[in-house]
């Protein structure tokens, strides 16, 4: 059996897989026009209000540190797409800062590169190695974001139809916050208690909201956010427009769920297209090592490798792009 063959497969395999979720969450996050669009749309709805009266609510909030250390924090305050990068951990609902998320990665490195030297694997498969470390550990923190919001979104719309029943009965629109939190299931439920107690200590409605459209990375959460804030400043029966809101969000969720059934045999072919080189790779070094050594023993193979992970990568991150159908 050829060790160093099955472990640069399997390495590679995961890098490939790492880098294409990578990617695309970051993709999704910072460049889809949709979700561009739902921002401006988001911050026109609420930095609408005169500067001088928003302002004093912004104070009330606990500011989050990117560090706790404070010669750190100024550092990363420094860097470009820091605050983003804060923002996609506080998505994530875990307790991580930033500073604490790089010094994991960093650990990460560092751990796979002792590894490589105590065991002499070549500088390329420990460089592999030690690159695949920060990108599982990107794709895990995507996966939590995306589960999260998952969870979110399926409670919503029960938790609007509540607020809408609440404010039927006569509740105040804090109060019914408050009632939708307490039957809510969590995270949703922690989220709504979080505005009601940012309301009752004195931020106003729509910076709360913001807050919450900032947690919470999901287009059903904004689209309750901008509907609560317009009315807010237009008027008009918000039970009712929670009540749209919440039949909105079903269809949505309902179109969804047909879209996904009918791409099931594209996500299976992307899968199987994904997966078959590094199988037919494996089959072959069972079958004939000899013939397969010849990609990493010869100049001219290692380069047939590097030009085809590349290409490989490149066509499974379009083939993931074509079946993310966006409702």
């Amino acid at each position: 059996m050829n060790t160093p063959f099955w472990t640069i497969a399997v390495l590679a395999a995961l890098s490939i897989s790492a880098l294409v979720w990578g990617l695309y969450g970051l993709w999704r996050q910072h460049l889809d026009p949709r979700q561009k669009a739902l921002a401006q749309r988001l911050q026109a709805a609420t930095l609408n209000g005169p500067s001088d009266e928003a302002e004093p609510t912004l104070k009330l909030r606990p500011k989050r540190l990117l560090s706790q250390w404070e010669w750190a924090e100024r550092g990363l305050q420094t860097v470009p797409g820091a605050t983003q990068f804060d923002h996609f951990l506080l998505q994530t609902g875990l307790a991580l800062s930033l500073a604490q998320a790089l010094s994991l990665a960093a650990g990460l490195v560092l751990l796979a590169l002792a590894l490589g030297a105590s065991l002499h694997w070549p500088v390329l498969l420990s460089l592999v190695v030690a690159t695949l470390g920060p990108l599982l550990l990107i794709a895990f923190l995507q996966h939590r974001r995306t589960h999260r919001m998952a969870l979110i979104s399926q409670a919503l719309p029960d938790a609007l139809d509540l607020m809408a029943r609440s404010m039927q009965a006569g509740h105040a629109f804090t109060s019914a916050l408050q009632v939708a939190a307490k039957d809510a299931p969590p995270p949703l439920s922690h989220e709504l208690r979080t505005v009601f107690e940012e309301i009752n200590f004195g931020i106003s409605a729509a910076q709360a909201l913001q807050g919450l459209a900032l947690r919470v990375a999901s287009d059903d959460v904004r689209y309750f956010v901008v509907a609560v804030i317009i009315q807010s400043e237009t008027g008009g029966n918000l039970a009712e427009i929670l009540k749209n809101t919440a039949y909105l969000i079903r269809e949505r969720q309902k179109i969804a769920g047909i879209v996904r059934v009918l791409s099931a045999e594209g996500r299976i072919s992307a899968i199987i297209l994904s997966l078959l080189p590094f199988a037919l790779a494996a089959l072959m070094g069972l079958l004939n090592p000899g013939f397969i050594s010849r990609l990493w023993t010869d100049p001219m193979g290692l380069q047939l490798v590097y030009t085809s992970l590349t290409l490989m990568a490149i066509g499974i991150l379009w083939m993931w792009r074509l079946i993310q159908i966006r409702v």
